[in-house]
């Protein structure tokens, strides 16, 4: 049986298909009756699941297409970012932003709105210009920005088709240095969170809410931007670790990328993780995120901070970052500049739930909107409310695929 790196999911599915060419998935997708694409299982739902066949393009041909005019590259949609991040760099290009995994997929990243931090910086699936899929029908077919439904597209849940290949729009490659602060009460983000999170090119705050304080912040600067100089600030208490740190305080840090200051690529510094190591739970672990508008992150980390006795039994840590606005329909960034919390939590489902539920009352006045590949118990109705674009494409998949050929339990739930 096939399970999620988390192991907390077993997919129902009969078969998994690998092929090593389009014509070969082309020839898988049209005759079967149900089938759902695969990316590297880090979903922490049933997202990725289907009842009769799923498939990976892990195996397509892994050649990455730079076009230089048009400053893009075409990636293989089940490539990995640490492989991608790599050949981008070699030739003198980069991506804007990364997440704290360069071990996923770039199809799955994009296809549900994983992300880094950055006021500056949109979600992964705000780079991609063009994509490649298998519809329904086994027809390969491209779908470009500014075609009628594209913003309804990228964000795709897997619900319109078997995504082959993305364009991504690319910058020049840059390099980056990383430090890390321990310790900054809470309520000094009162006054001061916009200045914090804007202070550098990517910021990401920690805490396991033992406490009301941050117990870490990450501070990402691009080496051709001014300094951030966050430590000179006078309410900037935390101080600078004086070694390599693991967001979760006690666990060893060879898995995380450089700190301390030293500069280095762009892909060596904005993920958390390095890709020759998995990270050090190595998925004994369970996943909640959810988004709120900037401009109301303080008053929900007090919210939450109030229950902070009954999070942190079941918590490894909590990371808070930036993330902006984008137009794709089922992005939680839609329309709106955003903070996301998330939640590491132990691998105890039963324990969790629980909590997860406690943490979605809390937020709730904030119109919090669930990161759709992880844990969370949001029903349809409220769904619908917090994703304005959630009808619009439901539509979309139905006129995609009106036999249903790539939905799921999850897609039924909410899409039906």
């Amino acid at each position: 049986m096939t399970t999620n790196w988390a192991g907390n999911i077993t997919y129902r599915a009969q078969e998994v298909h690998r092929p090593s060419s389009v014509a070969e998935l082309q020839a898988v997708v049209a005759r079967s009756r149900r089938v759902r694409a695969l990316g590297t299982r880090h979903s922490f739902n049933d997202l990725a699941d289907s009842p009769g066949a799923l498939v990976s393009v892990a195996g397509l041909p892994a050649a990455v297409e730079v076009d230089t005019g048009r400053v893009t590259a075409r990636v293989p949609a089940g490539m990995r970012y640490a492989e991608l991040t790599r050949c981008l760099d070699e030739r003198g290009f980069a991506l804007p932003s990364l997440g704290s995994l360069p071990h996923i997929s770039v199809g799955g990243a994009c296809a549900t709105a994983t992300h880094g931090s950055g006021v500056r910086n949109g979600c992964l699936a705000a780079s991609v210009s063009a994509l490649d899929l298998v519809t329904a029908e086994g027809d390969l077919v491209t779908v470009a920005r500014g075609d009628g439904c594209f913003d309804g597209m990228v964000v795709g849940l897997g619900a319109l088709g078997v995504v082959t290949h993305l364009t991504l729009d690319l910058v020049p490659a840059y390099e980056m240095r990383q430090q890390v602060y321990k310790g900054l009460p809470l309520d000094v983000l009162d006054d001061h969170f916009g200045e914090l999170v804007s202070s550098a090119y990517s910021v990401c705050l920690f805490t396991d809410w033992s406490a009301p304080r941050l117990t870490q912040i990450w501070i990402g600067e691009r080496l051709d931007e001014p300094p951030a100089d966050v430590a000179k600030l006078p309410w900037f208490t935390a101080l600078p670790a004086d070694g390599p740190c693991h967001p979760v305080d006690g666990m060893p840090a060879a898995s995380c990328t450089g700190q301390l200051g030293v500069p280095g690529r762009w892909h060596e510094r904005l993920p958390h993780f390095r890709p020759d190591h998995e990270p050090s739970s190595a998925g004994d672990e369970l996943h909640s995120e959810y988004m709120i508008g900037r401009g109301d992150a303080v008053a929900a980390l007090h919210a939450l901070d109030a229950v902070r006795d009954r999070i942190r039994p079941v918590l490894q840590i909590c990371e808070v970052r930036t993330i902006a606005a984008d137009r794709l329909w089922m992005s939680p960034f839609y329309e709106a500049d955003s903070v996301s919390v998330h939640f590491t939590w132990t691998s105890d489902t039963t324990a969790v739930l629980p909590v997860v539920r406690l943490v979605e009352e809390r937020l709730a006045p904030f119109a919090a909107r669930p990161h759709w590949a992880k844990i969370f118990t949001i029903g349809p109705p409220e769904l619908g409310r917090l994703f304005p674009r959630l009808a619009d494409f439901a539509r979309l998949a139905g006129d995609c695929d009106p036999a249903g050929k790539f939905a799921s339990p999850f897609l039924d739930r909410y899409l039906r």
